[in-house]
Parts: C-alpha cells; sequence; structure tokens
C-alpha cells in the first residue's frame, strides 16, 4: 500500500499530530491491539505530550477487550477481533473509559502468522472517534514483515486523528 515509516517518520507524524491536539485542546486516548502501545509510546515520545496525551490501552485478547473497552462479546463472536464492529466498540469504549475527546483504536493481522483467505496478514482496522461524534473506521491491507505492517498501521492512525 504505502511505504513502511521509519522512526524520523513516525516521530514527525507524532509531533505534528501533537501540535494539532494540542491546538484543538484535544486529549487522546488510544486503543491498540496489532501495535501492542506502539502508537500511545511514539506519542509520548513527544515532549510534553501530558498536555494532549490522557493515556493508552493494549488490548490484545478478547477478554481484555470486553473488560477494559466494553466490546461486546457478541462482535467477537460473530465478526471476530479483527473487524469493523470491533474497532469501532473499541474505540467508542475508549472515549467512555477515559477523560480524553478524541480516540483511536487499531485491531489487525500483523503476522507473520494468523491470517486467513478472508483476513490474509496485514488486514487492520482502525476507528476514530470525537466524543459526542459518529465513529469513522477504515480497512487497510499493509505489505510486509510483522514491523512493516505495525508501522504502516501507526503512520495510518495518527493520519487519521488529523481529519477527526
Amino acid at each position: 500500500m504505502s511505504s513502511t515509516p521509519d522512526d524520523t517518520a513516525l516521530e514527525a507524524l507524532a509531533t505534528a499530530t501533537g501540535r494539532h491536539l494540542l491546538a484543538a485542546r484535544d486529549m487522546l486516548v488510544t486503543a491498540e491491539s496489532c501495535t501492542g502501545g506502539w502508537i500511545a509510546k511514539v506519542m509520548t515520545d513527544v515532549a510534553g505530550s501530558s498536555a494532549w496525551f490522557d493515556c493508552g490501552l493494549a488490548v490484545y485478547s478478547y477478554e481484555a477487550k470486553q473488560a477494559l473497552l466494553g466490546v461486546r462479546p457478541q462482535t467477537l463472536e460473530a465478526e471476530g477481533a479483527v473487524s469493523r464492529d470491533t474497532a469501532i466498540e473499541m474505540v467508542a469504549g475508549a472515549l467512555v473509559r477515559s477523560g480524553a475527546s478524541v480516540a483511536v483504536a487499531v485491531t489487525g493481522i500483523a503476522g507473520p502468522g494468523g491470517g486467513t483467505d478472508d483476513k490474509p496478514v496485514g488486514t487492520v482496522w482502525i476507528a476514530w472517534k470525537r466524543r459526542g461524534g459518529y465513529p469513522r473506521a477504515e480497512l487497510f491491507h499493509f505489505e510486509g514483515d510483522r514491523d512493516a505492517v505495525r508501522r504502516q498501521t501507526v503512520a495510518a492512525a495518527l493520519r487519521g486523528l488529523e481529519v477527526l
């Protein structure tokens, strides 16, 4: 899909996203599955991030998605963890359970295993939501190894925050 961003590119995206959040007086919460907290890490690597970063949740298991974000068991059973509905429930739950005004949630298959014909490695759903607003979710198909898929997911998640 796109080239894999390096550390410098992710740092630049995080810095720009932080400026955008600060200017809008927004606080961010992240709900991350396939990135394991990488979005939160990149954002909090930026000095002064406490002015616009509330918290991050790394939720890999079904149980964590349910307990920490309120993802419904029926959604996970019917659609699986890597689905539009799960991403939307994750992003909504992150806002409910935090003091943030904007949220991003990611769920996907980073590989190298875990892919299927319907959901191959590199399949990622990202959802964004503003408190009081409607969620937006987008399906991505990233290429590369586990690191490349995760880096591309972080970058796409941050880019999506700029248009929220």
